[in-house]
């Protein structure tokens, strides 16, 4: 049965590469959940065993212990401009932990943004009380389950729904799936994972009066129409390594390689068919107490000075700790979360909580 299953999962992937239109659309879903998968520069696909296997790998939440756990997010972008959160949930559904369910979810918001459309009237005049307020925001809803095919193997899947919104003037609905596998053998842990498989669709509608659409064109912006995004797939293949060292000191080491097909970016390996992005980190536990992480993404190269041809390679380094107190895991990362160029680095925190049953007396 895993042979077979193997087998249609590669050949899904081949049709949406070979078939799927290419469109830029999601982006937030690029940036990724947790404090611990960003400080290893979200090399994770691999190794992780927690509810965020959700979002990174559906067939790691086959792997989680506690009979149920929580783990919530919260980070500001660009100076506090932008909020990113994120909370996830997971339940094994046996006792022999076999298969697991779980939920996730994520915002990416700008609140507060000042509409001044109607700012100058039709006589000319400003008046500074019509100047309102509204919110960009992009939300995703993961719906996962996972399960242990035999000793060493899991699959697992995500249905996610999407909404993006922005303000009243428009507003997008959007559906795809995720699919993931892992299989350990001894040290190694292999990891395969491909998002929107099926090509996730965003079908866009928007809203504006006669008197929006005047001042549109007197400002020279255009007048949106509905209209259909779609997120082409992208697989991620992924590689880690763990061992003891001693007795109390845990390692690991994962490198994952992304390949995109949705148009040239500006990546390690680059091109207008395909595009391979690699990223790799590290972790290194202590009695499983406490946990030193780093990694580095972003391989991109960048122009010395503008009208200068030369370039250079860059590189985004990620550090982060994590500590265990018993139930309670707090993890923390010092990360350009979301980076597409020099900007400002985050401070991200997320707390995990294992909720332990109570045994009858």
């Amino acid at each position: 049965m895993s042979k077979r299953l193997l087998t249609f999962i590669i050949l899904l992937f081949s049709v949406n590469l070979l078939f799927s239109q290419a469109k830029y659309s999601n982006e937030f879903l690029t940036i990724g959940v947790g404090a611990r998968a960003q400080a290893m520069a979200n090399a994770v696909v691999a190794n992780v065993n927690d509810v965020t296997a959700g979002y990174w790998n559906p067939a790691g939440l086959v792997e989680i212990e506690a009979p149920f756990q929580v783990m919530a997010m919260h980070s500001e972008l660009f100076a506090g401009i932008a909020k990113y959160d994120y909370l996830g949930i997971a339940k094994p559904l046996n006792k022999e932990k076999k298969s697991t369910i779980g939920v996730s979810i994520i915002r990416l918001g700008i609140d507060n943004i000042p509409n001044t459309l109607n700012l100058v009237g039709a006589d000319g005049s400003i008046n500074y009380d019509n100047i309102t307020e509204f919110s960009a925001a992009d939300y995703a809803l993961f719906l996962s389950y996972g399960r242990q095919l035999r000793e060493g193997l899991n699959v697992g899947g995500s249905v996610k729904v999407i909404r993006r919104v922005i303000g009243t003037f428009g507003n997008a609905w959007g559906f795809g799936v995720d699919l993931g596998l892992k299989y350990k053998r001894k040290n190694w842990t292999f990891g395969l994972m491909g998002r929107d498989i099926t090509s996730t669709f965003n079908a866009w509608s928007f809203n504006s009066t006669d008197q929006q659409r005047a001042v549109f064109i007197q400002t020279g912006n255009d007048i949106l129409e509905s209209s259909v995004e779609i997120t082409r797939p992208r697989i991620i293949l992924s590689a880690a390594w763990g061992k003891p060292i001693g007795e109390k000191f845990n390692f690991l080491i994962e490198a994952d390689f992304d390949f995109t097909t949705d148009g040239q970016r500006n990546v390690l390996v680059s091109s207008e068919s395909v595009n391979i992005d690699p990223h790799a980190g590290f972790e290194l536990g202590y009695k499983n107490f406490i946990f030193l992480r780093g990694g580095v993404i972003n391989f991109q190269q960048i122009k010395f000075n503008a009208g200068d041809d030369r370039t250079y390679l860059s590189v985004q380094p990620n550090f982060g700790l994590g500590i265990k107190f018993g139930n309670l895991t707090i993890d923390y990362a010092y990360t350009n979360i979301g980076n597409v160029s020099e900007v400002l680095y985050s401070n991200i925190f997320s707390l995990k909580l294992d909720f332990k049953v109570k045994e009858s007396k």
